[in-house]
């Protein structure tokens, strides 16, 4: 068994958590700090990191109360140059977040003092850096609470080592798209408009809230007005990755909360059409 083969889970015995850091050893890129790229109060990230310098840069704030399952993950994202702070509970990452500055957030379902949804939502209140759920339950409404929390992605326990390092890397290549630089145009496609540069979006002149992923999907579909973006493309647009790593209902989910935001009646959805065994199109000049 490799590294990348490794599945991480929440029944992890402590009597293998040595096996567990052995096998990810072989990972290692010096650390370094980026912090307060996406915390609102830090400004937009600087100009010129290249995704592979901003993937070496991460410090994350992991969320999880199995001692061993935490200090294996924690190893494990060390080794790719990465800052790893854990919290067993929601009250230990807020006092975290309020003494420091994280780049993305791991975030367990099931929380001793609390949910992960709850967490998500408050870290939103303050910034707009990735989270990521890591969840054992892959139901569709788990899926659902998760992302309508403001979550932008989530693993299912039990997940192998290089899905999850792979997903935090597509989070974290999106860090200069959400924090534009200065001089981004407006985007306006039938009722809605974009400003890309405050990252806030309008329907008919009023304000729609949208979480960091369904402004960047939205935004993507809009750009591409007219033409058929496959799963893949708009995969590799807004997550910078292929579809292997990423769970099929991660993209409807989003799309059906798009809907209910941008569409007269979701039901009967005119400006985001499904193209059964294509994918998506945005027809909002029609």
């Amino acid at each position: 068994m490799t590294a990348d083969d490794y599945q991480f889970s929440s029944s992890l015995e402590r009597s293998e958590l040595p096996t567990a850091l052995l096998l990810v050893a072989s990972f290692h890129i010096s650390s370094l700090s980026l912090s307060g790229i996406y915390n609102r109060s830090a400004g937009p990230t600087k100009a010129g990191y290249s995704h592979l310098e901003v993937t070496r840069l991460l410090s994350i704030l992991l969320v999880e109360d199995d001692k061993n399952l935490a200090n294996g993950i924690r190893y494990a994202l060390e080794q790719e140059g990465w800052s790893a702070t854990v919290a067993g509970n929601v009250s230990k990452a807020l006092e975290l977040m309020e003494n420091g500055h994280f780049d993305l957030a791991l975030l367990d379902v099931m929380l001793p003092d609390g949910n992960g949804f709850e967490l998500c939502k408050k870290i939103r209140g303050r910034s707009d850096m990735p989270v990521i759920f890591l969840t054992a339950r892959d139901e569709e409404v788990s899926v659902v609470m998760g992302l309508e929390s403001g979550g932008d992605d989530y693993v299912t326990k039990p997940f192998r080592l290089r899905e999850l390092i792979s997903r935090i890397k597509a989070n974290a290549r999106r860090i200069q798209k959400i924090h534009p630089v200065e001089g981004s145009a407006l985007l306006e496609s039938g009722p809605v408009k974009l400003d890309t540069a405050q990252i806030r979006a309008y329907r008919s002149g009023k304000e729609i809230f949208l979480t960091p992923t369904e402004f960047r999907i939205l935004r993507s579909l809009i750009e591409n007005s007219g033409a058929v973006l496959t799963r893949d493309q708009l995969l590799e647009k807004v997550w910078n990755i292929d579809g292997e790593f990423i769970e099929d209902n991660t993209l409807s989910v989003h799309i059906r909360k798009l809907r209910e935001k941008v569409e007269e009646d979701p039901s009967k959805p005119k400006l985001i059409e499904t193209l059964r065994g294509l994918g998506y199109r945005w027809n909002g000049e029609k």
